[in-house]
């Protein structure tokens, strides 16, 4: 572990050789060692055996640098599904498994985990991050970290810091009060850094009380590495570096991506007209070097890990992190388990199931097993129907597992210098992310061909993501040839996130094969200042009357004696780039429920989203399991917990409830400034502060069994809880202890009414009776004292609240500090 005797030696030597390779570099190679050479590395230095250092996006899988279809990822559950699982242990055997598949993939640091905090049920960026939580947060990001690192694999802890909305994410200056910065966004930085000991971070593009997060001097310099004694290496968010001086100086390491970045050229010249110091450059090439030596590509320094942990199943991991995060929260007349009998599986998502959210978490697996997959292979056979019932997806979506499609890449006299296949239509290669053999200077087009079969016939939909110059042919006929243009206020990221265009309309017969081929003449899009090819081939089925839909769904339920719904989001609504607009579930989803329910009492609706939905019939069906984003074996793992093979093990890490109610809605700017009025109020602190009653609280969630909560014992240090398994079957149960001072709204305090100090998982067969300890953080206790810039400890009474969630307070307990 670090800081043993044996640790701080190795971590002496491996100083003494940084501080050897720093001393040889002249200012030039120390500035361009600052600057990526391309979208995913730092460049190599052979003078002082320096390798080229590779990142990667994550958190969910590794991407690597070759984004494609013949180079797949392990994708496992989103962040929030990570977070349900409530499960330190579990997080930190999700980040060995990644290094297994970084380290596979020729990756030094993986861009990952997102500790940003759940502030407002609109950010559409939300699956990525863990909880409206800090400690939650906390606890999770340093399980995550500690396993990543501990394969030997460097992490940057991201988005430091309130990256906690995507609306104009890029210009956003941010006004939280000292308060709530050190007490909720900045908490779970701190906890990584003092459990986690994470070495690297990201900062972030938004600005936080007027300055850029990649200048801030104070949060990075001052209370990031000053007072949590932070020793890793800062890299911005992809393009967020602006200004050479005010980065290097308010504590910047790298600026990503290159070529062309504030640092290298700029920075050096910077240094000889005396504008900086050489010594603030020379900070930041130590804390670079000192990540290299510990992912091992420092020649003379022994890497942090030599012994790498035992290899992991990667699919068998996904299956079991995806049931253990399943979240019940309704189960009437026990409904789940499924009992003997015919099922009716209904809707579009449990045909192609929405396993990972869009952005930068975006990976492709070798496979995906849908809902419609893993429950044809549990059930008998016979007992399994299927029908549409509703499509979430209301517009032209990215071309999928329908089609056959490969890239060709030809030079500007039309050769063919390269070729890949592709999982789906989407195209997105950045700096080298290229196909073998081809380099930007040579490449003038990238086709997308091969073909289509229909599901259905009638008249299809194609349109085109991206812009630039396209030509688009379906079956032989271009209907499209022409620039495609984006919005004058549109991201500079539009191709990655924007929607789809409409461009054709052919009639097709369904089963019969067409070709269809996308052309896109090459060129930079605009304000992104490095070498990335993004377009998209999208398509829509013919949209069949609505109606007729939910009417076959009504009576294939019916016929059953379990209907089971799944219903989702798109990528429309939860992706990197955009904030929602609601919280409603797109298309005739909520009709579909409704119809469904009407028909059949065992009505079990499965909620395929990374973060809270509206649920209006949720008191008209028999069970409701939230299965977030599931990774790459959702069906599988969903036939587990709806056959009872296992039990769903989530808690809610968020609080679910109506837009009407939510007390924090704001993620839109005005002038640029977006205040945080709420103060330390978000979450379940906020719906318990203005007295309204979610849809499901903080920390609920359902087994298969019950359980009696029998006696607790507490002073200041540690929780000691004895619950009985009282139901009829083997379970686990997450026991959570809230701190409710004695006066929370005092003038010194202005406190919640409670918040989760600390949580453990017990198990125990039908009868067993267990014992759950928990121990407080003394920080449970402290408030940021902002006269005095510093902690303070609020002394007084204060009840220890345990229970099920922050709603179902089964034992208290009371102590004084």
């Amino acid at each position: 572990m670090a800081g043993t005797p044996g640790h701080r030696f190795e971590d002496r030597v491996r100083e003494a050789v940084v501080e050897a390779a720093l001393g040889t570099l002249d200012l030039d190679a120390k500035a361009r060692l600052l600057s990526g050479q391309d979208t995913w590395t730092l460049p190599a230095l052979p003078e002082i055996g320096l390798r080229s250092l590779v990142m990667s996006d994550g958190p969910i899988g590794v991407r690597g640098v070759h984004w494609s279809a013949d180079d797949p990822s392990i994708a496992l559950p989103s962040p929030t599904a990570l977070a349900a699982a409530w499960d330190p242990e579990l997080a930190r055997r999700a980040g060995v498994l990644l290094a297994q598949e970084a380290r596979r993939k020729g990756v030094h640091v993986l861009l990952a985990p997102t500790v940003n905090l759940h502030r407002s049920p609109l950010g559409g960026r939300h699956f990525e991050a863990y909880s409206e939580d800090p400690h939650l947060t906390g606890v999770i990001g340093s399980g995550y970290v500690n396993g990543v690192q501990s394969g030997g694999v460097g992490t940057t802890v991201k988005h430091f810091v309130a990256n906690d909305a995507e609306t104009d994410r890029f210009t956003v200056n941010n006004l939280v009060s000292p308060r709530a910065l050190r007490e909720l966004y900045l908490a779970p930085f701190e906890h990584i850094v003092e459990n986690a000991h994470p070495w690297g971070v990201m900062t972030a593009y938004n600005s936080v009380n007027g300055t850029t997060m990649t200048e801030h001097r104070y949060l990075v310099n001052e209370v990031l590495r000053g007072e949590w004694g932070f020793d890793g290496c800062n890299v911005s968010d992809w393009t967020a570096a602006r200004h050479t001086k005010n980065a290097v100086e308010g504590g910047l390491d790298a600026a990503m991506p290159g070529p062309d970045t504030v640092f290298g050229a700029p920075l050096a010249q910077a240094v000889r007209d005396g504008e900086i110091d050489e010594s603030v450059v020379d900070d930041a090439v130590r804390n670079v070097l000192r990540l290299a030596a510990r992912v091992g590509i420092l020649d003379g320094a022994e890497p942090a890990v030599t012994d790498l942990p035992a290899p992991v199943d990667g699919p068998a991991l996904a299956r079991e992190i995806a049931r253990r995060s399943f979240v019940l929260v309704r189960n009437e007349r026990a409904a789940l388990p499924l009992k003997p009998g015919t099922v009716a599986l209904l809707g579009a998502a449990a045909r192609d199931a929405r396993v990972l959210g869009g952005g930068s978490a975006t990976v492709f697996p070798d496979h995906v097993v849908s809902p419609l997959d893993g429950l044809t292979a549990a059930l008998p056979d016979g007992t399994l129907s299927y029908a549409v019932g509703a499509d979430p997806a209301t517009e032209l979506a990215v071309t999928g597992k329908e089609f056959a499609l490969r890239a060709v890449c030809r030079d500007a006299a039309g050769e063919t210098i390269g070729t890949t296949p592709l999982a789906s239509g989407q195209i997105q290669w950045m700096g080298s992310d290229l196909p073998a053999g081809v380099t930007h200077e040579a490449l003038h087009t990238v086709e997308l061909t091969g073909s289509f079969t229909p599901r259905g016939s009638g008249p299809h939909t194609f349109g085109i993501k991206g812009a630039g110059a396209f030509t688009l042919t379906v079956d032989g006929i271009t209907h499209f040839d022409d620039v495609q243009r984006p919005a004058d206020d549109a991201d500079p990221f539009e191709a990655f996130f924007g929607a789809p265009v409409p461009r054709a309309h052919p009639e097709l017969v369904a089963g019969r094969p067409v070709d269809v081929s996308l052309t896109f003449v090459v060129a930079l899009p605009a304000g992104i200042p490095m070498q990335v090819i993004a377009f998209a081939l999208a398509h829509q089925e013919p949209q069949r009357d609505a109606d007729e839909l939910i009417a076959e769904a009504v009576e294939a339920a019916r016929a059953a004696d379990t209907a089971v719904v799944v219903v989702a989001t798109t990528e429309r609504v939860e992706s990197e780039g955009f904030d929602r607009t609601d919280l409603a579930l797109p298309g005739r989803q909520d009709d579909l429920v409704r119809a469904v329910a009407a028909a059949n009492p065992n009505t079990v609706v499965v909620v395929n989203s990374g973060s809270p939905v509206e649920l209006p019939w949720r008191e008209e069906v028999a069970a409701v399991l939230l299965s977030w984003f599931p990774g790459q074996e959702a069906g599988d793992a969903l036939a587990d917990v709806l056959t009872g093979a296992h039990e769903p093990g989530g808690r809610l890490p968020t609080t679910w409830g109506s837009l009407a109610d939510a007390p924090v809605t704001r993620v839109t700017p005005e002038n640029g400034e977006l205040p945080y009025t709420e103060g330390v109020f978000i979450g379940y602190r906020a719906w318990e502060r203005h007295g309204r009653t979610p849809s499901y609280p903080f920390g609920h969630g359902l087994g298969y069994t019950e359980w009696t909560y029998e006696a607790v014992d507490a002073d200041t240090t540690t929780v000691r809880v004895r619950v009985r398994n009282s139901g009829a079957r083997a379970g686990r149960e997450v026991v959570q202890v809230y701190l409710a001072p004695a006066e929370p709204d005092t003038p010194a305090g202005d406190r919640p009414a409670r918040w989760l100090a600390g949580f453990a998982a017990v198990e125990a067969a039908p009868g067993e009776t267990v014992e759950a300890v928990v121990e407080l953080p003394h920080r449970a206790f402290e408030i940021w004292d902002e006269t005095d810039n510093r902690w303070a400890c609020v002394k007084g009474s204060y009840e220890i609240q345990v229970g099920r969630s922050i709603a179902d307070r089964r034992i208290t307990a009371t102590i004084s500090v």
